[in-house]
């Protein structure tokens, strides 16, 4: 069995929806020979805390600073294999690229980076759409390094943008499409079915790429 640690800042009032997922296809062992050791957020009592209670995944609180000791400290409480970031906002330092991965509301690499999560991403994706310089939006999963949103790209799936689109609606639609294929990604990152060397960002093996379907 492989031990996955999950950080996801969720809100302080809110969020963690991405976490549960993969706890629950953890559990029904569609992520294979896998379990989480623990949860990580930066907010205290925000909705990751309330939903580990709710799953009695142990929870850890981090709120800075966000160096390479303080996150390597976490992965070795947990005895983690393998850390997902599942809505996390906090720069990353000091973790293996190779067994470290993210999942992005948005196509990589043009719409990531510093500042672009959430609801900044959706509204840059719409402001391209209707200027005519894109087509679609994505979920986008990628290897970890210490730049903003640059590690090699493991998975993406294609979202469609339409005219009469408003953030919230895309967004509630590249939502969707995460908790239907996080999961997939991951299964295959820790069954060793896609990886990569660390270095080159032309290494990685298994790539999915997931094009709009009617």
């Amino acid at each position: 069995m492989k031990n996955l640690l999950i950080f996801a800042s969720g809100a302080a009032d809110g969020g963690g929806s991405g976490f549960v997922k993969l706890a629950e296809k953890v559990r029904s062992g569609q992520i294979r020979n896998t379990q989480i050791f623990g949860v990580v957020s930066n907010h205290e009592n925000g909705g990751v805390r309330e939903k580990a209670d709710m799953l009695g995944i142990p929870f850890f609180y981090f709120n800075g600073p966000y160096t390479a000791e303080n996150y390597q400290e976490f992965v070795e409480k947990t005895n983690a294999d393998f850390v997902a970031l599942s809505g996390w906002i906090k720069p990353v330092r000091g973790l293996d690229p190779r067994t470290t991965f993210n999942i992005h509301p948005g196509p990589l690499p043009r719409f990531g980076g510093k500042g672009m999560y959430g609801h900044h991403v959706h509204e840059a994706v719409l402001a391209a759409f209707k200027a005519g310089k894109i087509k679609y939006s994505a979920v986008t999963m990628h290897f970890v390094t210490e730049e903003y949103d640059k590690g090699p790209t493991c998975m993406e799936v294609r979202v469609p943008v339409f005219e009469a689109d408003t953030v919230e609606t895309l967004a509630k639609r590249v939502n969707e499409a995460e908790h239907e294929w996080q999961w997939h990604c991951t299964d295959k990152i820790i069954n060793g079915e896609i990886y990569w060397d660390g270095v080159n960002p032309f290494s990685v093996v298994g790539a999915v790429n997931v094009p709009i379907t009617d």
